[in-house]
């Protein structure tokens, strides 16, 4: 599990927006790029070749999930 502590001092190396955990997870509030990068053994993959481009609607379920929009 990732730390409280360091999801306040990561972000979306991209956007450079905020992160948010859903499951394993990170996924970027950011709506235009709507990144969501790997955890693998609780280290974030924050690479953005290894990142995946969410849907609009898969990005706007996990928001809304999250209290984000």
């Amino acid at each position: 599990m990732i730390k409280k502590e360091l999801l306040d001092i990561i972000c979306c190396p991209e956007s450079k927006a905020d992160l948010l955990l859903d499951g394993d997870t990170l996924v970027s509030v950011d709506k235009e790029t709507r990144r969501r990068y790997k955890i693998v053994n609780d280290i974030p993959i924050l690479l953005i070749d290894d990142s995946e481009v969410l849907e609009i609607s898969e990005w706007e379920t996990i928001m809304k999930k999250h209290n984000k929009l």
